[in-house]
């Protein structure tokens, strides 16, 4: 018997168009024999659209523009190539075969990534691909992922959060708290965004005041972290209980002028390269496994992880972040990873279904009433 997989993309987030991306490759790679597939698009108000069922790809090449994949939006504008009928998320429980149905939350960023439609799904009762929401949360939210890891024991930079009451208030007590325990160049971040949306390098004082603005627009947390001279290495985890590390990757900048891996680099001008598998000395590559690994339980992860790590020349490591719904097109850093890793892409895809439904199975199998 067929899966009914529900694709829920889009949404209320600035990495909406990256969510498009990422429904437009899962498509197209996913195995028509082993799935019944329905689209649900979350317009960029939060309105839930679904439309008809998918019997196969999409009928595009592969790699295309943001304003080529009109098809998915599923709204009814000029630009749309097809209409879908506004749903109500509970209407999700109202579709046959249940036991049959699995959600893969394609969504990047806030509302989608960080816990919200991962509760929803969880009071449905839903099998859901991917981290729960104790998990997404603490992951999407760089403030309190610090704080997981370091109570993990696994070595992070510096770092300063900021408020923006606190911005807003005592703009210079700020300034210097930052100068005070950080040294230029350092970066700035909204707290919770992913995809480097928001992220700025300030190299000195002007700078850090322009980054802490821009941050600021797209957050009211924001973190500023110590730079440092490194190397960008990443590991995608797999699993549940048991998760499993895939082998390591390298994001290389093409250029000199580059500054860091930011969302034009990772989107729009295809100015860095993906070093697969990276060369790494044994004993560094089995301790970001094992760093992984605890950030991945730390977290109460599942289903997906990537972590990304710094590398320095003498082999110190820490790790940047963790992403419970990393980048997802054929060509992302963490399915390159796990291809590599002897799990092709269609695969892979298969296999996180399958995590979802035995994380959903070990959760109904808890006991929910005091009665025997």
């Amino acid at each position: 018997m067929k899966t009914k997989l529900v694709l829920l993309y889009g949404g209320k987030s600035a990495e909406h168009e990256i969510s498009l991306q990422t429904a437009f490759s899962v498509i197209n790679a996913l195995e028509f024999d082993k799935f019944e597939v329905k689209p649900i698009y979350i317009t960029n108000e939060g309105d839930w659209v679904q439309g008809p069922d998918l019997t196969g790809k999409l009928d595009f090449v592969e790699q295309l523009r943001f304003e080529q994949k009109d098809v998915l939006r599923l709204t009814e504008t000029k630009e749309s190539a097809s209409h879908g009928l506004a749903v109500s998320p509970a209407s999700l429980r109202e579709e046959g075969d249940m036991d049959q149905m699995v959600v893969f939350p394609l969504l990047h960023g806030p509302n989608g990534e960080d816990g919200t439609v991962q509760g929803l799904l969880e009071v449905l009762n839903l099998p859901y691909v991917g981290a729960g929401v104790l998990a997404s949360a603490a992951a999407m939210d760089k403030i309190v992922m610090k704080m997981v890891f370091a109570d993990a024991g696994i070595p992070q930079v510096p770092a300063v959060p900021v408020r923006a009451i606190e911005w807003q208030e005592t703009q210079d007590e700020v300034v210097a708290k930052i100068e005070a325990a950080l040294v230029y160049p350092v970066f700035v971040k909204p707290a919770n965004l992913g995809s480097s949306v928001g992220i700025s390098k300030a190299t000195d004082r002007v700078t850090l005041v322009a980054a802490m603005v821009e941050a600021l627009r797209y957050d009211r947390r924001i973190v500023v972290e110590q730079g440092v001279v490194a190397r960008e290495v990443e590991i995608a985890v797999l699993g549940n209980d048991t998760p499993a590390c895939s082998v390591a990757g390298e994001i290389i900048p093409k250029g000199a002028e580059a500054v860091f891996y930011d969302y034009r680099a990772k989107y729009q001008d295809n100015d860095t390269v993906m070093a697969i598998p990276a060369e790494l000395d044994p004993a560094v590559y089995e301790q970001l496994v094992d760093y992984s690994k605890r950030a991945f339980l730390g977290l109460s992860g599942s289903g997906l992880v990537r972590a990304d790590f710094f590398v320095t020349a003498d082999n110190q490591i820490f790790l940047n972040e963790v992403n419970t719904m990393p980048g997802f097109t054929p060509y992302s850093m963490y399915p390159l990873l796990w291809q590599e890793s002897g799990l092709p892409y269609s695969e892979l895809i298969v296999k996180l279904v399958e995590l979802a439904k035995e994380r959903h199975e070990a959760k109904n199998n808890l006991k929910y009433t005091l009665e025997d």
